[in-house]
Order: structure tokens, then sequence, then C-alpha cells
């Protein structure tokens, strides 16, 4: 870990001041409410491009949350400061997702095993080859133990993380990425993943289905923001 550049271009805080264990939802009010309706004793370390970071406590345990927008170049730049200036050792995304598999509902949780990706910011590695962008094994299983434990509908597997929210070119489904078992379409999973294991952290993706191109159906804004909160549930207990 550098503690060179404290605070960072990007987060506001000082050493000490972010948890080793770190949620990241895409909305910087998403963050905020969980730190007001989960934190214990929440204070916030980040308000810089109005990304809101705070650090409290869940059942005791120190935990921080802190948006990070949207895409991988967004992501990719907040979990790089967050691993390599903050010391930060399990990452993990939670986000909202698009079904494309029939099996995937509105509202199910997703936890990404694996992400696929149509980004190319993966390939800044400058690796010989492709590379399989993974979770960490020891997050996953205690992911799966608390949504059972809680008695939500999950489903493990493969994820997209595309460039593109809306995509013009995308094939009908039954011809494409559902084909070969991918779940759903979400925007930053790859960059994480990839960033994890380049710093030496675990990174997991947990995703709410907010909208299924198989069904038509979708969930405002506001039930994304406030109203997800299996997962979050989910994540604080990997803390």
């Amino acid at each position: 870990m550098s503690n060179q550049s404290i605070p960072t271009p990007h987060i506001g805080a000082q050493q000490g001041e972010i948890a080793e264990t770190i949620l990241l939802p895409g909305d910087p009010l998403r963050a905020q409410y969980i730190a007001e309706n989960f934190l214990e004793d929440a204070k916030q370390f980040n308000a810089t491009r109005n990304m809101l970071g705070f650090t409290g406590t869940y059942h005791g345990k120190p935990v921080s949350v802190m948006g990070t927008g949207m895409g991988c170049p967004s992501i990719g730049i907040y979990s790089y400061e967050l691993i390599h200036f903050y010391g930060c050792k399990n990452l993990i995304r939670i986000g909202t997702a698009g079904a494309i598999r029939p099996e995937v509902k509105i509202r199910d949780l997703v936890i990404g095993m694996g992400a696929c990706t149509t980004s190319n910011y993966v390939k800044q590695f400058r690796l010989p080859g492709d590379y399989s962008c993974i979770c960490s094994y020891e997050l996953l299983t205690k992911a799966v133990k608390a949504a059972e434990a809680k008695g939500l509908t999950y489903h493990v597997g493969n994820i997209l993380s595309s460039d593109m929210f809306y995509n013009p070119q995308l094939p009908p489904v039954g011809t494409g990425w559902d084909q070969m078992g991918v779940l759903a379409v979400e925007m930053e999973a790859a960059a994480l993943y990839s960033n994890a294991a380049y710093g030496g952290a675990n990174a997991l993706c947990i995703l709410t289905i907010s909208d299924s191109a198989i069904t038509g159906e979708a969930t405002t804004a506001e039930e994304r923001q406030t109203t997800f909160t299996n997962m979050m549930e989910v994540a604080l207990e990997l803390a």
C-alpha cells in the first residue's frame, strides 16, 4: 500500500478513515442510504465530485461504503485508489443488473462468479491472452451462506460488464451472451475483479435484477436507490 498522495485526486479521506471492507454501489445516494440505515456511528469521509463515502460499524465490525459512478473506467479509478492508497482488502460491488436468462427474475439476487466484458479495460494490463475476471472465492462462499440464511432467491454464475447501457446491436435473446449461460448485464464488475487481482485484494459483485430483457419488466430509479436492501444486507454480512 502506498501512503503517497493522500487524499487522492478522487477520494478526500485521510489514512485510516476507510475500513478494509468497503461496499461499492454505483449510486452515491445509495451509499448514503446504507450509511444512514445500516451503519452505526457513520462518518462521511468523502464528498469529492459528490461521490459520497462513509465509514461506520455493522454488528461491531468496521465497514465503509462509497459510490463509484457508472462503467469500468469510473469504478476502475476508485477501486485502484482504495486498494493501493487506502489499504482496502474486501471490495464488494452492490448494484443493479438486467436479466438476460429466463430463470432470473426481477428482484432476484445475482452473485457474479465471473465477469465477461465488452470493455477494453482489462486489455490495458497487457497480458498475453484473454484474462478471466473472477471473484474472490472466500467472499463468494460467505455471500451464498448469507443469502441462504436469509431465504433469498439468488443465482451464482457469469455476468457481463458492458460499456454500453443503450446498445443498438445486442443480439436477440437466445443467440448471444445468454446462450453461453451469462445471467445478467451490468457495467463495472470486470474492472473491479481485475483491479483486485492486480492489487492482491478480494472482490465480489452482488446484484439485484432491476429489469429483464425476457419479460420487459423494469423497476423505478427510486426503487433501485432505496428498496434493494437484500443485497445490502448480504454484502454487510461479509465484513
